[in-house]
């Protein structure tokens, strides 16, 4: 995975001296040149390094796309099955949807390239990405952006569960091929990828060779490293999280070094909003320059209110948007991009916005009525009886010192974070004590926690330890460009 091992045969064996063993690779392979070839190098590496205990399966996603895309994954399946590599075929099941194919087909891809490792016990997974897609990607990013891009990363955590290894991200797909050829081995041409009303495939005519790229890729790697290592030393500085629902920037937070504060705003304003991206470079413009100014205001951007105090900025999801989410038994879902909900019970249940549960909670109160403003008091007596549907607690609320501490935080911001609670309902009444805790409840991130690539990895783990959530899986990996780690 490294520019100095741009060489597909060095390449691959750097990567697996790279490795924790013993391991058992999931190779993805579509048949492709890039996926065949990954596969080739593999097995010949492993077989004549016995001593590294590595071992091989593989799995083919059938997009069922076009015709003949089954007949190609048998073709897989043969070649497989010629060197003994235990491999099957995942199929995209159901309706496709109208727009939006190539996001939805690597949804899909991956998530059956996941339920494939699972079944096979695998530890990893890795995927044929050359330097070629690289390229491409880069030149596709740089027409939107003039930041430097990190383009594809060469390893990526998916649903915090597997790692997604990329050892051939420098090798060039002419070297790939020429190996292929030097074996005798054919491979498969998908038509789409001639198709021009594909962004990637017109990017392909276009491009000229770089002979530079790589040192701006390694380059922006580790600069995006070293954001992430700032970026987690901030969060233990400069931010407080209260409730599980608002968060606080101290006044000095906002004083730091401009690039560490876009880094951090920008991945908490895709948490707290509940997005899988960050918010675009103009709209970051936008936060920074309000985030940085002297007078004491809100903002929205990205769902998310932007208190600014003299006391510092405050971050809670705005009230508006919130859909609910209906759950069979048995079912998960990831609520409004922020939690993670799974029904252990045996009636469905619907997880929404707890506005009306916390007017509902004032009106039962002797002390309230329903034209009360919520305060600071009455809204933590709510969140502990929201903590109480959840299983492990995922607001911690109930002692007394946090109780005092939310009573000292502005009313209005904390009323906002309040109105964004998830509450749990079945069939139009909120869960017992007892039903709720059959209910799978905990934070999601949004922007990490579907794909989170490894540059990210040190902010995203130290955020989970903010929220008090599992760490995030480590990588199967003892070293990176022959650094230990």
């Amino acid at each position: 995975m490294s520019p100095d091992a741009a060489s597909p045969q060095l390449a691959i064996l750097q990567f697996l001296t790279s490795l924790q063993s013993p391991a058992r690779i999931l190779v993805a392979i579509s048949g492709g040149s890039d996926s065949t070839g990954l596969l080739l190098l593999l097995d010949e590496a492993v077989k004549t390094a016995p001593h590294l205990k590595i071992s091989l399966c593989a799995a083919t996603v059938d997009h069922a796309l076009r015709a003949g895309s089954a007949d190609e994954a048998r073709e897989v399946a043969a070649l497989c099955a010629s060197l003994g590599i235990p491999h099957i075929i995942m199929i995209w099941q159901g309706d496709k949807p109208k727009t939006g194919i190539m996001a939805a087909a690597r949804e899909a891809r991956y998530g059956l390239l996941a339920a494939a490792a699972e079944s096979f016990e695998a530890n990893l997974i890795v995927t044929g990405h050359t330097f070629d897609d690289q390229r491409e990607t880069l030149q596709m990013r740089g027409m939107r952006t003039e930041q430097i891009s990190t383009g594809i990363a060469d390893a990526v955590l998916f649903n915090r569960r597997f790692w997604i290894l990329r050892p051939l991200l420098f090798s060039s797909r002419a070297d790939i091929r020429a190996f292929l050829k030097e074996r005798g081995v054919p491979w498969i041409d998908d038509p789409s990828n001639e198709d021009t009303k594909y962004e990637r495939v017109r990017m392909r005519r276009q491009l000229s060779a770089d002979a530079g790229m790589e040192k701006d890729i390694s380059a922006a790697w580790e600069e995006r490293l070293a954001l992430s290592s700032r970026g987690a030393e901030w969060l233990d500085r400069h931010f407080r999280l209260h409730g599980g629902l608002l968060g606080q920037v101290m006044p000095d937070g906002l004083r730091q070094d401009r690039a560490v504060l876009a880094y951090v705003l920008a991945r908490l304003a895709a948490v707290f909003g509940g997005q899988p991206f960050a918010p675009g470079r103009a709209q970051m413009e936008r936060i920074l320059a309000f985030v940085t100014g002297r007078k004491p205001e809100r903002m929205t951007a990205g769902r998310v209110v932007f208190d600014l105090r003299r006391d510092g900025l405050y971050l809670a999801r705005e009230s508006r948007g919130i859909l609910p989410l209906v759950l069979q038994p048995g079912e998960a879902g990831v609520w409004d991009g922020r939690f993670y909900a799974r029904n252990g019970l045996s009636t469905s249940i619907v997880v929404e916005a707890a506005t009306p549960y916390a007017l509902s909670f004032l009106c039962l109160s002797q002390e309230s009525s329903a034209s009360k403003s919520l305060d600071a008091k009455d809204t933590s007596r709510f969140i502990e009886s929201i903590t109480a549907q959840t299983r492990g607690g995922w607001i911690p609320v109930t002692s007394t010192g946090m109780r005092e501490r939310i009573h000292h935080l502005p009313k209005a911001a904390w009323k906002r974070a309040v109105a964004s609670a998830p509450a749990l309902t079945s069939e139009g009444n909120p869960l017992s004590e007892e039903s709720a805790r059959m209910v799978e409840l905990t934070p999601y991130f949004a922007p990490f926690d579907r794909f989170l690539t490894r540059f990210d990895f040190i902010f995203a783990n130290r955020l989970s330890a903010v929220f008090a959530t599992a760490p995030y899986a480590r990588l199967p990996l003892r070293s990176i460009d022959g650094k230990t780690i």
